[in-house]
């Protein structure tokens, strides 16, 4: 048999009826809707008052990319927006870049650097950035690993794997430290890049040069065999045997030349890095000293405030209902939940 309309008339009013007993469970307590809110709000408001502020300061660059990939520029380009590095040097990547500023070795040359003291409204004041940030240990290598490690968590980097731009963001309690902290890490990471390929292009100058000697050698010998060839065979052409031999001297002083001429390009390539101190990356957008912290934010904190308050007076008012409903209905329900929370039997009533 079907339901009945009288049944289903029923259930809708029952729904009904649920509905409205929750929105009359709220209206009752109103003033636990409206004031934990407002109460939640006027203390996070209050704490965030009090609390330092944290400054952001952010910079961004662009590596210098490597110019000898050979893929063609769209199967690059693919790659790069899936943030794949094809092609290219691993060592001049912009993930590389990244991952270098907050290398230790930079990490504690900015540590030990000097900073205008924010601390002091003297301008010559000056203090290493580990001062500043207040890190303290058992000794200067101590205090050294804990510095990196605090400042490392203020520091971030964000790379745009289609642009290939660096982001670097830097917190600090101070603005002017944040901003000077920023840059200075930029002017770090480009120092420490030039040498690096410095050094590089000296160590390849040094291998090349050496091969050099060796091909010159080659090159000689070669030139050398070919020209006793034509010595003792001056009507070599009228033999195929002596013609192929020729052939196989003649080549072998082609060949000896090319990889003397190639080493020679790359000889004076590599001079040139040596004493190239051109920057390696770009600075698209210097840190400036930021005007207002990054947090608190007033604004957010008093949403948060009155999101978390009230969901928690939403749910208070509910518990409640349900507990008196329990104490009127269900004795035993609420002996146990009365005692899992230490009420005592006073003032259970």
């Amino acid at each position: 048999m079907g339901e009945s309309p009288l049944a289903g008339s029923g259930a809708a009013r029952s729904n009904e009826i649920t509905l409205l007993e929750l929105t009359a469970v709220l209206l009752r307590r109103w003033r636990l809707l409206v004031g934990l809110p407002l109460a939640a709000t006027v203390v996070a408001v209050a704490i965030a008052l009090v609390m330092p502020p944290t400054f952001t300061a952010t910079a961004t660059f662009v590596p210098e990319r490597s110019s000898n990939t050979r893929l063609p520029a769209g199967l690059a380009g693919i790659a790069g927006e899936f943030g794949i590095s094809i092609g290219s040097e691993g060592s001049r990547s912009p993930r590389f870049y990244a991952d270098v500023l907050k290398s230790r070795e930079i990490l504690e040359r900015l540590l030990q650097s000097t900073f205008a003291d924010p601390r002091t409204r003297e301008p010559n004041d000056s203090t290493q950035l580990l001062s500043i940030l207040k890190v303290r240990g058992r000794s200067t290598a101590d205090s050294l690993s804990n510095g990196v490690r605090a400042l490392g968590n203020l520091i971030g980097t964000r790379v745009d794997a289609q642009t290939d731009i660096v982001r670097l963001t830097v917190e600090s309690r101070y603005a002017e430290t944040a901003a000077a902290t920023s840059n200075r890490l930029v002017a770090y990471l480009n120092e420490f890049n030039t040498h690096t390929r410095q050094s590089q292009a000296g160590q390849r100058r040094r291998f090349v040069e050496a091969r050099i000697a060796e091909a010159e050698h080659e090159l000689r010998a070669a030139e050398a065999d070919l020209r006793n060839f034509y010595e003792r065979n001056r009507t070599w052409q009228q033999s195929p045997q002596l013609t192929f031999d020729e052939g196989r001297l003649r080549r072998q002083v082609e060949i000896r030349q090319e990889v003397y001429l190639t080493l020679k390009r790359e000889f004076e390539t590599a001079r040139i890095e040596e004493v190239n101190d051109t920057p390696v990356i770009t600075v698209i957008d210097p840190a400036v000293t930021p005007s207002r912290p990054s947090w608190p934010r007033l604004p957010v904190v008093g949403l948060l405030a009155v999101v978390l308050g009230g969901l928690a007076s939403v749910l208070w008012a509910f518990a409640a209902h349900f507990l008196e409903g329990a104490r009127v209905h269900d004795r035993t329900a609420y002996e146990e939940i009365a005692k899992l929370f230490g009420v005592s039997s006073r003032d259970r009533g």
